[in-house]
């Protein structure tokens, strides 16, 4: 199964970005993206990619450490960026060094737990909100909407395993499909290592 661990806004926060998409959508240019599902908005924190089932006990175990070492912090989604012209996204501000702390723990839960994870790379929080079509295009127009969206702040209080999945051959416009195998509260107690 593919899975990765996630924290996801709570419906009130994603509500305030959808009404910032919905502008974007009629934007120059909007209909060269596909946009992502918004009940699929979610904060990646560590992509596992395909799983085996039998690692799933000692990964749910090791997830739910890092969420029981983990405090709960504050978060809002503010403003966007772009990964070249691949891809549209919110950011996101607040306690960012939580934030990059939980992503590193549930990257080294995976790992513990033996998913092979692919190589360890500097965690740059975000939640995509389309991704382009084709060869690739300006996204300049799109990212200075986005660039004065500021969010309300929430706390995050959990961590998500989350199963991914894919769209089927052939569907226009189908879009992946996201299914939440395991939720673990931050506790922020100290602990073993996760």
């Amino acid at each position: 199964m593919r899975l990765f661990a996630a924290v996801v806004p709570p419906p009130a926060r994603l509500d305030e970005l959808g009404r910032v998409v919905d502008r974007l959508h009629r934007l120059p240019g909007a209909d060269g993206l596909r946009w992502t599902s918004r009940p699929g908005w979610h904060l990646t924190l560590a992509f596992m990619g395909e799983v085996d089932e039998e690692l799933l006990p000692e990964l749910r175990t090791r997830l739910g450490r890092a969420a029981h070492r983990t405090p709960p912090f504050p978060l809002r989604l503010h403003g966007g960026g772009h990964f070249g012209r691949r891809a549209l996204w919110a950011g996101v501000a607040g306690d960012l060094d939580t934030l990059r702390l939980l992503a590193e723990r549930s990257d080294a839960a995976a790992r513990r737990a033996g998913v092979a994870m692919e190589e360890h790379r500097r965690y740059q929080a975000h939640l995509t909100v389309g991704r382009v079509r084709g060869d690739g295009m300006s996204l300049r127009s799109l990212v200075d909407e986005l660039g004065s969206f500021e969010g309300e702040r929430w706390t995050v209080t959990e961590l998500a395993l989350v199963r991914s999945h894919l769209p089927g051959d052939g569907i226009p416009g189908e879009r992946p499909r996201y299914e939440t195998v395991g939720v673990w509260p931050l506790e922020g107690a100290e602990g073993r290592s996760g």
